[in-house]
């Protein structure tokens, strides 16, 4: 309804939807990217709608918000940033400020990797914790996020420019540039022809490494690394 109201009026603004595992019940259809994705397609609404994805909803679903993002730009459904955080010890929206650079920096870099925003944008949907009673912490609690946030950038930035994370990315994944790699990818290699191959002996099997730690230790460096954002002291920026 709300996407034949959008074209009747003529509205050309994005309609975004949010995943959420739980909240208000303890089983919801929206649970994450992937299940809404599912539901856009199943009903014919995937161009209609973008994600809205919040990192809170993402650690409640039981994903990293790296993974949530990555999702949702590899099948461009991506939409909007609702930056907040979630407490990994209980089963409820927190929505505390965003202080994670460890968290969002491979958000972010995913969000660049796939050409940016081209619609919404980080949205704070935040609050403070219940025993900050001072009006400081409200100045304390946005100017941390904000920095969180763009130290974040500065980090993707940093590993894109470095650019060892996509080359291993790509030779992971070369196999599917190869030949066979492509004719099944293209549909054209029928399963019975690969198992074929295999009872015949015509294959030469040579995993490639996924590199994990060398990975983990990349997005590290690119952490400690990147340009430090300005600090704030006791009220005082410097």
């Amino acid at each position: 309804m709300v996407a034949e109201h959008k074209h009747r009026i003529g509205f050309n603004g994005t309609l975004l939807i949010e995943p959420k595992p739980q909240e208000p019940t303890k089983h919801q259809y929206d649970y994450d990217a992937a299940t809404v994705h599912g539901f856009l397609v199943r009903h014919g609404l995937d161009r209609e709608y973008r994600l809205n994805l919040e990192v809170n909803h993402a650690t409640l679903a039981g994903h990293s918000f790296h993974h949530e993002v990555a999702y949702a730009t590899t099948h461009g459904v991506f939409g909007s940033i609702d930056a907040n955080r979630g407490d990994y010890q209980n089963g409820w929206d927190t929505d505390q400020f965003p202080n994670s650079v460890d968290e969002l920096s491979l958000a972010v870099y995913e969000i660049v990797r796939s050409g940016g925003f081209t619609t919404g944008g980080f949205n704070f949907d935040t609050k403070l914790r219940r025993q900050s009673l001072d009006r400081s912490d409200l100045f304390h609690a946005h100017i941390g996020g904000i920095d969180t946030l763009a130290r974040a950038l500065l980090v993707a930035a940093a590993m894109i420019e470095d650019g060892r994370l996509e080359r291993l990315r790509a030779e992971r994944y070369g196999g599917w540039d190869e030949p066979l790699g492509r004719s099944i990818l293209s549909g054209d290699a029928l399963f019975e022809m690969l198992a074929g191959r295999v009872e015949t002996g015509e294959i030469d099997p040579r995993p490639k490494s996924g590199h994990q730690e060398l990975l983990e230790n990349i997005v590290n460096q690119g952490i400690w690394s990147a340009d430090q954002p300005a600090v704030v002291n006791a009220g005082e920026r410097r």
